[in-house]
């Protein structure tokens, strides 16, 4: 387990990723990945309100209503650290005082807790004064509801600016960072995104920590997949990625281990990485990405994936 900088909060390596439940796996399937998951000691669970408004005759609140239902039947939510977002729902755009507010409740009830363990800012909303956000954000953490709160999507300098807000006015203040980044896609976050982190203390939780499945090793020229994100974890196949893929195998082999556990273990391996998020949406899947939870790659091992 790992804590999360300047909190309470204790975490497994691999966060699974709940955008699948209520999507691509229906509850039962969901279950079964959920069940796996905390046998094998996970704890760290990432959603989101808008997961999965994108379907028709959906709303949104689908996988949040799943994980809810999960912890009630299995009463384990005191084990359970739940991340969602706010933001980004169709219904329920943006980071107003009144969004951030109506936004939470609808949360709190589909997950059927008191208190949110990280609540994070989905997609910055730039059409809203930080000093509001940050505000309503705080309210929720004085009455409990919420317990810490994060930044998903937000660049080095708006970032600064929230944090710099936080510790002028006394607020809460961001204590975890969502960013896009993966072996394959580094250029968002390392930089000026990671040497703010390091600087204020933030944890980073990276998303697409597969690269849209391309970091498992199933995306190979010639082979078809099918799955919704064939076309996005499809673009990674070029020379560089192919490159890439031949150092994961062999890193793999040497470890007897998955290329996905590689490609997660490289991850949670780069400075200020709390855990890796990756979505999982069969048992079977979850079992190649659970070997990170022991794995550890020596210093040349590292080096040679980030040479690619």
């Amino acid at each position: 387990m790992a804590r999360v900088d300047g909190t309470e909060l204790n975490v497994f390596p691999l966060c699974l990723g709940g955008n699948v439940f209520g999507w691509t796996a229906d509850e039962q399937q969901s279950f079964a990945v959920l069940d796996a998951y905390a046998a094998a000691g996970g704890n760290f669970i990432d959603t989101a309100d808008a997961y999965s408004a994108w379907l028709p005759n959906h709303s949104g609140g689908e996988s949040e209503t799943i994980i809810g239902r999960w912890m009630a039947l299995r009463r384990n939510r005191g084990r359970m650290v739940i991340a969602t977002k706010v933001g980004a729902l169709p219904t329920l755009k943006g980071l107003s005082a009144a969004t951030i507010r109506a936004a939470a409740e609808a949360s709190l009830r589909r997950l059927g807790v008191e208190s949110i363990d990280l609540y994070y800012a989905h997609i910055d909303d730039q059409n809203t004064p930080l000093d509001e956000t940050l505000r309503a954000f705080d309210a929720l953490v004085t009455e409990g509801k919420v317990r810490h709160i994060g930044a998903s999507n937000y660049v080095a300098g708006r970032l600064a600016d929230a944090l710099s807000i936080s510790d002028r006015g006394g607020l809460a203040r961001y204590v975890a960072l969502q960013p896009h980044y993966n072996l394959a896609h580094r250029q968002d976050y390392e930089g000026a995104l990671l040497d703010l982190c390091r600087r204020e203390g933030l944890s980073c939780f990276p998303y697409f920590g597969l690269a849209m499945g391309f970091l498992t090793g199933k995306y190979r020229p010639g082979k078809q997949i099918d799955s919704p994100r064939a076309g996005g974890a499809s673009a990674y196949l070029n020379e560089r990625g192919l490159r890439l893929l031949a150092i994961l195998d062999e890193v793999a082999a040497d470890h007897h281990t998955t290329v996905a556990a590689v490609s997660l273990a490289w991850l949670v391996a780069q400075p200020t990485v709390g855990a890796a998020i990756a979505s999982a949406r069969t048992v079977e899947q979850l079992a190649d990405l659970l070997p990170v939870a022991s794995l550890k790659l020596t210093s040349e091992e590292l080096a040679r994936l980030r040479s690619v």
